[in-house]
């Protein structure tokens, strides 16, 4: 009698009905007609194209959005270290050498110290600057994350923090600017572009978008161009991601993920020459 192909210890009458090789009951899966073997199975989901969402990235039943926590943690991190260094709580800014080093300055930007662009990003003014900040990362971010993939998701959070940054040097050349709002707003921007994508009704992150810029126009010591300038850059990008392919008419998915990475690195460079030309007219 025959055996099994993945247990010779098994003598076996059956076979599986698509390649025919023997294989005893634990090795077979119920099919359409007849049963398969578990390597004709995997074979099967290995040749099934991948089911992809709209910006291209692939769709995962149980993605964790490991980029969000990522950022989340680094935030937390950095203000942990600001704190311990002012020995506050809540007033980490008061005699913190990290912060006074990334706080967003333009002329010290404009001195040579890049890092400020990116790196003031990460701090904030206070526990509650930090915890609004972070829950709204945490309710948006997830989706967003999603739906663009980790890595484009990064970019368009790391473009946001620049155009905010862009805005800052080139509007707000005398303040000090700090916080994760300017990547935030983007972020709101994004989920509207992709809501409008998904043929969805946009309208309550569109009202939820005029509410805070009311407030950063109401409200003094909020950095109003920071958070119109992420907004900006995040909806640019997150267009640039989902729209783009298909107005210049990409024809595969190749090609669409190529012209989505192309228009983020154009918005990313924008963001810089804005950031360059303003520096200029600093020194």
């Amino acid at each position: 009698m025959p055996v099994c192909v993945r247990h010779t210890d098994r003598p076996t009458g059956l076979a599986c009905t698509r390649c025919g090789r023997p294989a005893c009951p634990e090795c077979l899966r119920p099919a359409s007609v007849g049963q398969h073997c578990v390597d004709c199975v995997r074979a099967d989901q290995r040749s099934m194209p991948k089911v992809r969402e709209v910006s291209g990235a692939v769709a995962a039943r149980k993605a964790t959005p490991f980029v969000t926590y990522a950022l989340i943690a680094l935030n937390v991190v950095v203000y942990a270290v600001t704190s311990v260094q002012a020995r506050s709580l809540m007033g980490n800014e008061v005699e913190s050498a990290l912060f006074v080093d990334w706080v967003m300055f333009p002329p010290a930007v404009a001195g040579g110290e890049w890092f400020r662009v990116i790196g003031s990003g990460f701090l904030h003014y206070g526990l509650i600057h930090l915890l609004l900040n972070m829950l709204a990362l945490y309710i948006v971010g997830r989706d967003i994350e999603i739906v663009l993939g980790r890595a484009r998701y990064l970019a368009v959070y790391l473009i946001s923090l620049l155009g905010g940054s862009a805005a800052v040097m080139l509007l707000a050349q005398e303040n000090l600017t700090a916080g994760a709002s300017g990547a935030v707003y983007g972020l709101f921007g994004a989920i509207t572009v992709i809501l409008v994508r998904l043929r969805q009704n946009p309208n309550s992150m569109l009202i939820l978008i005029g509410i805070n810029v009311f407030i950063s126009f109401s409200l003094p010591g909020i950095s109003l161009w920071g958070h119109l300038g992420g907004l900006a850059a995040g909806t640019l990008a997150t267009l640039g991601v989902l729209f783009l392919p298909e107005w210049v008419r990409a024809r595969s998915p190749q090609q669409a993920r190529l012209v989505g990475v192309i228009a983020l690195g154009v918005v990313a460079v924008a963001a810089l020459v804005v950031i360059g030309v303003a520096a200029a007219s600093l020194r």
